[in-house]
């Protein structure tokens, strides 16, 4: 059996104020009338038996509603009690399956174009997971991303998994031509991912498995959930093993994770580039001029407005942890 894992217990803290704890960015109907959770199903249904939902206590009856309203029968829902991080939600999916099992780890809320192209690569993890080896898919950097973790390869071997760089870092990184954006997307068997979270993070895998051991139905209770590290899947399994393998992907891919990233794609909307000098966002379907200012993103909700410039979308997070202190009623 091939499971398409979709990791959907984000917030999406840098699109604030579209994002909100109770309807995050993967849930927003911001391309073209559809959500990014909706583009994900659609995507690897194709090349998936049956899909696996990993999402929180917060938001899993936005996944629910998309799955009735798209009469979709055939997938499980695992409900976390807080967040732990990918290397724990990843292995809930993992341990309710077969050791041969293969799993396609997508989150929720990428942007992708090419739909040949990604089944394509798809199907090169597949075949290269049934071989007992973890696959990542790299994405050949057009620019140097501040944004986006960064994998050095070497062919399709992994040397180095490295952090979010600045500026100069990065320019580096896209001209040695020897680094590719680091997707977040993994494909491997279930049995063979347990083995090697066990191995390289003992205690995530233990205090995951007791976790998991005693949920109710699809909710994972909140006591041994916050026992689990939380880790990231890269820090505690891909970062530490010899068994990796890295695919580049030549499909389009945008994690849509800031206003910047949105700005791109909706410059570059089907293959027709357009500049423009702002970006508007608005809930309350407004007009808005600008006069004598570009590189400029405005974005308004009913209890909100945020000016940002473009170069500086990343640091809408740092609001985001700074109203979490002054003013949590802002994030619901």
């Amino acid at each position: 059996m091939i499971y398409n894992v979709i990791l959907s217990g984000g917030i999406g803290s840098r699109l604030w104020p579209l994002s909100r704890k109770s309807a995050p960015k993967q849930y927003l109907p911001i391309i073209d009338g559809k959500s990014m959770f909706e583009l994900t199903l659609a995507r690897n249904k194709a090349i998936s038996d049956a899909c696996i939902i990993v999402g929180n206590k917060d938001n899993h009856q936005l996944s629910q509603q998309v799955m009735a309203n798209g009469n979709i029968n055939n997938y499980f829902y695992i409900v976390e009690a807080a967040p732990r991080n990918t290397a724990a939600a990843i292995a809930f999916a993992c341990f309710g399956l077969a050791y041969n099992d293969i799993v396609i780890v997508t989150p929720a809320d990428h942007m992708i174009n090419g739909d040949a192209k990604y089944q394509r690569v798809m199907a090169e993890g597949i075949n290269l997971a049934a071989q007992d080896v973890l696959v990542t898919f790299g994405i050949r950097p057009s620019k140097p991303e501040t944004g986006y973790g960064y994998i050095e390869r070497s062919d399709n071997r992994v040397l180095s998994f490295r952090e979010k760089p600045d500026v100069e870092t990065a320019r580096g990184f896209v001209e040695s031509g020897s680094f590719l954006w680091n997707s977040g997307m993994f494909c491997f068997k279930a049995g063979v991912y347990l083995k090697e979270l066990q191995q390289h993070a003992p205690t995530v895998y233990e205090a995951a498995y007791k976790t998991w051991l005693n949920r109710s139905g699809a909710f994972m209770p909140e006591f041994e959930t916050m026992e689990i590290p939380s880790i990231s899947v890269d820090y505690a399994v891909m970062e530490r093993s010899n068994n990796l393998r890295v695919i580049e992907a030549d499909f389009e891919w945008s994690d849509l994770g800031s206003f910047d990233a949105i700005w791109d794609y909706r410059e570059n909307i089907s293959g027709n580039y357009k500049a423009m000098p702002n970006l508007v966002m608005t809930t309350l379907n407004k007009h808005v001029e600008f006069v004598g200012l570009e590189n400029l993103i405005l974005v308004e909700t009913n209890d909100a407005i945020l000016v940002i410039p473009r170069n500086q979308s990343q640091k809408v997070k740092e609001i985001y942890e700074r109203l979490e202190l002054e003013k949590p009623d802002l994030l619901q």
